[in-house]
């Protein structure tokens, strides 16, 4: 799978099909296998361009705080950098949050946006679930074993 430096990490993604330009963003923890059965459909009718986000898959997982709109400035940058201009975008749960970012912050590199199990914005309950998935995760020393 190609790698390529963005944002000071390096980011892995898988790239198929022909065609307009489809950028599929994972879920939390996932990387772009989470896409594996479908990316074979749609790439009889895109260029699928599937990534492993910042501290998912093999891209690089660098210390601190990470939040939507800097997943979402990475993908801005992963696509500059693989000279995309501007792509379909599909996100999912996490994907679609960054996908939200994506478009309100560089509303350039969108032509459009496909969002399943996606939020606006943090209400109490999520925050709640949330604050649940993170006390697990320090617990477990580990973001995909809570997943699992």
């Amino acid at each position: 799978m190609p790698k390529i430096k963005v944002n000071d990490i390096t980011v892995n993604y898988e790239q198929q099909g022909s065609g307009e330009k489809l950028v599929l963003i994972p879920y939390l923890a996932a990387d772009n296998a989470c896409y594996a059965f479908q990316v074979a459909d749609y790439a009889k009718h895109f260029t699928c361009i599937s990534v492993d986000p910042r501290g998912a898959g093999e891209t690089d997982k660098p210390p601190g705080r990470y939040d939507t709109q800097l997943f979402a400035d990475d993908i801005a940058a992963f696509m500059q950098a693989i000279g995309v201009d501007r792509a379909h975008i599909f996100g999912l749960s996490l994907g679609a949050a960054i996908g939200l970012w994506l478009a309100a912050r560089h509303p350039q590199k969108v032509r459009s946006l496909s969002l399943h199990s996606g939020w606006a914005k943090t209400d109490p309950f999520l925050k709640t679930v949330v604050q649940g998935w993170q006390t697990m995760a320090k617990g477990l020393g580990s973001v995909t074993e809570m997943i699992i």
